[in-house]
């Protein structure tokens, strides 16, 4: 069973990718900055440990021994995801890449903002959308234009639907490529914890290395 490190093992998503794969047996790393503010002890193999994702000397050792690790960590509002989401992919792509040939596969958290809704068009050319929303949308764009130009590092981006929010583990998602997923009733959404599942779903049948994909209902 594969060795997983959840950064940010304390937020909407990470915590629920960390109950997912524990769920599975899998020997779990958790990865926050603040121990306390997990709110249960999960059962399973299980290690809390405190960590910031911009400390390269720290995320050196966070990277170690482990067979992948999930980013998933989050800046609050826009611009705490403009000062996070990049910089911190490229302190683990460069932890990585000295790890050698050995190291860790990396699965990113992204959003849905650069996902194409038409030709020509993103989710985040919609007219009206907040600026702190927007702010977000383009900080996950950047990591993951950084992460495309990465080729010595095993990478993975994986965005949501438009709407993810905590929900019901239904045990089935669609996966696609770069364009938004809509079910019959032109809707793009899925629950946090069907996420989750897709996640750690890559995790054990790799197909998407090297690059991004989504999933929705």
């Amino acid at each position: 069973m594969a060795k997983i490190s959840v950064i940010g093992a304390n937020g909407t998503i990470g915590r629920r990718v960390l109950d997912e794969a524990l769920a599975r047996g899998y020997e779990v790393t958790a990865v926050v900055r603040r121990p306390s503010t997990l709110e249960r002890e999960p059962a399973g193999k299980l290690t809390v440990t405190t960590g910031d994702v911009l400390d390269p000397e720290g995320v050196a050792s966070l990277v170690e021994g482990q067979d992948v690790v999930v980013s998933a960590v989050g800046g609050g509002d826009g611009a705490g995801h403009e000062r996070l989401i990049e910089p911190s992919l490229r302190v683990l792509v460069d932890s990585l890449r000295a790890a050698g040939p050995g190291a860790a596969r990396l699965i990113a958290v992204g959003g849905a903002g650069s996902l194409t809704t038409t030709p020509g068009r993103k989710v985040w050319d919609f007219p009206g959308l907040p600026d702190d929303a927007l702010r977000t949308m383009r900080a996950h764009g950047e990591g993951l234009r950084f992460l495309r130009s990465v080729t010595d590092v095993r990478w993975t981006s994986l965005s949501p639907a438009i709407i993810i929010a905590p929900g019901t583990r239904t045990g089935r998602y669609r996966t696609g490529a770069d364009d938004v997923l809509m079910d019959s009733a032109g809707r793009s959404h899925i629950s946090a914890e069907d996420y989750a599942l897709a996640l750690v779903d890559e995790i054990e049948r790799p197909r998407h290395v090297g690059r991004r994909f989504t999933v929705a209902y």
